[in-house]
């Protein structure tokens, strides 16, 4: 089972990262939900602090290029074999320092890969 960390994942049913989550755990991938409002997402209780899991295979963001400088340390060092940045997120300071680390990095939607089953 592949897992993905969702930085920047929201109680609210319309924001992209909630529909994200619920997509990818109906796919039957592991889901960290992060996030800095508590809530869940389905019954996935949304993360509010920064925890370190082993086996992330993908990270998703959801926060704008502004909001991820507080973010890279933490990121980097869940060592994801790629990032994701979605509609709105991109950002070529960071994904430069990704690839330095060996990183795969897409701007993409996860929405859009799952539904077109590109998500692997």
């Amino acid at each position: 089972m592949r897992s993905t960390v969702i930085i920047g994942a929201s109680p609210n049913p319309e924001n992209y990262s909630y529909k994200a989550t619920v997509n990818l755990k109906a796919q039957g991938h592991k889901v960290y939900p992060i996030g800095i409002k508590p809530g869940d997402i389905e019954g996935e209780k949304i993360i509010n602090d920064r925890p370190i899991p082993n086996d992330v295979d993908t990270v998703t963001m959801y926060l704008s290029a502004k909001n991820q400088k507080d973010w890279y340390d933490y990121i980097l060092s869940l060592k994801p074999k790629r990032i994701i940045f979605n509609p709105g997120t991109e950002n070529p300071e960071f994904e430069e320092m990704t690839k330095k680390q060996g990183i795969e990095t897409l701007n993409a939607c996860t929405l859009v890969m799952l539904s077109i089953g590109n998500y692997e």
